[in-house]
């Protein structure tokens, strides 16, 4: 390339017969959703008739960060054992925050409503109940498609995450959620707002928190696992329908526990990432989840259980009061007992002031 930049490509294979395609384009539109300069700016991405076999291949590509992600970080600092300055944690902790609240706080865009999707619902199995959870494109040619990047349509595209399919018809509903606002996409484009739309990442861990090359700007990435945030229990087969949804996509020691077992009755919401965050924090203090320690994996004791009952310590360390309080208010158990993004944003930026 002439200005000598390295890029990343994903290259996903997709089995035929299989929902990977689907799943992969989820992720895709995901960011094209979530425009935010802490969250990855997808460039381009295809789908095309793997050569080799009877299935697809998705390509995604993306930027190239050489510093690699936090999870490199925590352990480069546990071979050398030694522990990341808590400024630097917390500076770390507010960007990936500022990342989590643009999906806490999504609105849809307004438009005109859609007739022919709502027919399109008419009708509902198990797998499309499941399928609604996601966000996901429409169509699929058999020589594949692709989604455009945006580059050049902007001065600060080097931050500002930006994905747009190459033609969007009238009606088209590419994330659930648009049709319930009512109606199409606003690519990149300012303009009017609806209702709120609160999404979860659902896989928060500092595997999926990439570093800028700048050393300072955490990237969030990873959106396979991003769903509606509230999702209302009201019967056996939904609760172990999302039980399956987090087991597939949710990493177990920063899961949260009304994930490991879900109650009818009751409403899973975007607090299920104010947990994940309570666990990033501790394992860049701490260089491990904290329901990922040495009872649990190497004693054969249970993530499951630890996480249930919120059993961890805070090891010896130079970490102040403010800070470990921090990370106890977001593990509760009791999800209403967690504070919102917003207080976690604020409780962290007190702590970088002091």
């Amino acid at each position: 390339m002439l200005n000598q930049r390295q890029f990343a490509l994903k290259k996903i294979r997709c089995p035929s017969g299989s929902d990977a395609v689907k799943e992969a384009m989820r992720e895709v539109e995901a960011y094209r959703r979530f425009k935010h300069p802490n969250i990855i700016r997808i460039l381009d991405s295809a789908v095309i008739q793997d050569p080799d076999g009877d299935g697809k291949i998705v390509y995604l590509f993306l930027p190239l960060y050489k510093r690699g992600n936090l999870q490199d970080v925590i352990n480069a600092n546990a071979a050398e054992n030694t522990k990341i300055p808590e400024k630097q944690i917390l500076r770390w902790f507010k960007g990936t925050c500022e990342a989590v609240r643009a999906m806490h706080t999504y609105r849809a865009p307004v438009s005109g409503p859609s007739s022919q999707t709502r027919a399109a619902h008419s009708t509902h199995t198990r797998e499309d109940e499941e399928d609604e959870l996601f966000p996901h494109p429409e169509g699929d040619a058999d020589d594949g498609y692709s989604y455009g990047g945006g580059g050049g349509r902007s001065n600060n595209t080097a931050t500002v995450p930006l994905v747009t399919k190459s033609r969007l018809d009238e009606g088209d509903v590419v994330f659930d959620g648009d049709e319930e606002a009512g109606g199409s996409i606003d690519h990149g484009r300012a303009g009017a707002t609806g209702e709120a739309v609160p999404y979860a990442h659902r896989d928060l861990k500092p595997g999926n928190i990439m570093l800028a090359d700048d050393g300072v700007t955490p990237i969030l990435m990873d959106f396979g696992s991003c769903l509606k945030a509230r999702i209302p229990i009201q019967n056996r087969s939904q609760a172990l329908l999302q039980q399956d949804i987090a087991g597939e996509h949710s990493t177990m020691a920063y899961r949260a526990p009304e994930l490991f077992d879900v109650k009818t009755g009751v409403a899973l919401d975007e607090k299920v990432d104010i947990w994940s965050l309570g666990c990033v924090l501790f394992a860049l203090a701490y260089s491990h989840s904290p329901f990922e320690n040495m009872q649990t994996t190497e004693q054969g004791g249970s993530i499951a259980m630890a996480v249930l009952n919120a059993r961890y310590k805070h090891p010896a360390s130079p970490y102040s009061d403010g800070f470990k309080s921090l990370i106890d208010s977001m593990l509760k158990v009791n999800p209403q007992d967690r504070p919102n993004i917003h207080q976690v944003l604020e409780a962290t930026t007190r702590l970088l002031r002091a």
